[in-house]
């Protein structure tokens, strides 16, 4: 199971991606799960859902922590019992997971034309500056997605909508990185996102 890549955005944040190539039951050996997560590994229809999460119980061994290490709030978000600050994601055949002092959030996608069918549900502001007949739309919706995706999971709070609370600046894949916003209940936040895409992949993160 290949580390595919490993960023520092700051001296107090690391992203490690990772491509799944193993088997479910490589990855059952490889990994010391809790009663519960046992539970719920096996209980999952989907061998590819499967092994997403335990690629992320793999992953979490690279930065030194076990599965024992994370637990679930109320509200699903994940957190390390040291206290640093954790978001997960998994998408087919990649994982990610990043670990800060800060608040993040993080979101794997892979490309797909059908991302199309549901951009008005997630998508308010952002059409201004979208073309639909331009080659590079998915793309677009997709960094979209991520991004807002990665802020619903750093804020953490029910109600929170991606289409008509979250605002993604105008961006270009060149700089790979752009601003959003939180607007929701009189609260008015910004945040700084970066993101990269890799064999038809997007992965968004962001930290407050």
């Amino acid at each position: 199971m290949p580390l595919y890549k490993t960023i520092s955005p700051n001296s107090q944040t690391t992203v490690k991606i990772w491509k799944i190539t193993e088997s479910f039951d490589e990855l059952m050996q490889a990994v010391n799960l809790k009663p519960n997560s046992l539970e719920r590994v096996l209980g999952m229809k989907s061998e590819l859902h499967q092994r997403g999460f335990l690629s992320v119980r793999w992953l979490l061994q690279t930065f030194g922590y076990s599965d024992q290490d994370l637990f679930y709030d109320d509200f699903g978000k994940p957190h390390l019992k040291d206290g640093k600050q954790i978001s997960i994601t998994h998408s087919f055949n990649f994982s990610a997971v990043i670990v800060s002092d800060l608040i993040v959030g993080i979101d794997i996608e892979k490309q797909r034309n059908k991302i199309s069918i549901i951009a008005h549900k997630f998508v308010d502001y952002e059409f201004d500056y979208l073309l639909e007949n331009a080659e590079d739309y998915i793309r677009k919706l997709t960094v979209i997605w991520c991004v807002k995706e990665s802020l619903y999971k750093l804020f953490c709070t029910p109600g929170l909508s991606f289409k008509n609370h979250c605002l993604v600046i105008p961006f270009t894949f060149e700089d790979e990185k752009t601003v959003a916003w939180i607007d929701y209940e009189g609260q008015k936040k910004r945040y700084n996102i970066e993101f990269l895409e890799f064999e038809g992949f997007t992965c968004a993160y962001a930290i407050a």
